[in-house]
């Protein structure tokens, strides 16, 4: 199945952060002190060419055939199903391997399925899933849709706060972002739009945040840990 080039796009930034993140470990979790990203230098691509690819090239709705994917993780497997017919869809995941409930849940996503992956972000013994969903029309805003398995028991949905609502880390947001797991986090990449910036062109550069996964009153929640300005 091929899903675009807009998936191909994603999973190869998700290696460039992965690649990066990890290669400056050197805390038992995540990232050390002097973890940085410096201009052509901790990054293998250029800022400027994270920033087309970031900006140029988004899916649009009905443009990519249904996404299905199976994963798995510590014991537990995740079968990600999406249409992708349309602007808003309804995205089911089924999982198994779980002790007391493997009923498969659905929600309905503003955009199109692009990809998904699993991990342990919290490194409890018990796997989370993240599927990523990017919206139709110019903006291609990136939405995410979580969930984890509890002690391997039974699902709960993570939460990802909207950046709309944050005025410091959502300043200049409008869109184009991407979201790839990068060792212990969930890192969120999207260019910074200056005053007057057409859609198609910011200046701001690029603002990656690091989300650290902490439970919650009523669900998980991805925590910013971190946030870097890329020039």
């Amino acid at each position: 199945m091929d899903l675009g080039a807009g998936v191909r796009r994603k999973k190869t930034l998700a290696r460039c952060l992965e690649y990066d993140l990890i290669r400056h470990a050197g805390a038992p979790q995540g990232l050390p002190n002097r973890w940085s990203f410096r201009k052509n230098a901790a990054m293998r691509i250029a800022p400027e060419s994270l920033l087309l690819a970031l900006t140029l090239g988004a899916p649009t709705a009905g443009a990519l055939d249904a996404y299905d994917e199976t994963l798995q993780l510590q014991g537990v497997t995740f079968r990600v199903h999406c249409d992708n017919g349309a602007s808003l869809n309804t995205l089911t995941l089924t999982p198994s391997g779980l002790e007391i409930d493997n009923t498969p849940v659905s929600a309905e996503v503003d955009g199109v399925v692009t990809g998904a992956e699993v991990a342990d972000l919290n490194a409890d013994g018990s796997p989370e899933v993240y599927v990523y969903v990017t919206s139709a029309g110019s903006g291609s805003y990136g939405s995410l849709a979580a969930w984890s398995a509890n002690k391997k028991k039974s699902l709960s949905m993570i939460h990802l706060p909207d950046l709309a609502e944050d005025p410091v880390h959502g300043r200049g947001y409008m869109g184009h972002d991407e979201l790839a797991v990068a060792g212990h986090y969930l890192v969120r990449s999207f260019p910074v739009y200056e005053e007057g910036n057409t859609n198609a062109a910011p200046t701001g550069g690029i603002r990656q945040l690091q989300y650290r996964l902490e439970p919650g009153e009523a669900a998980w929640q991805l925590v910013i840990d971190r946030s870097v300005k890329l020039e």
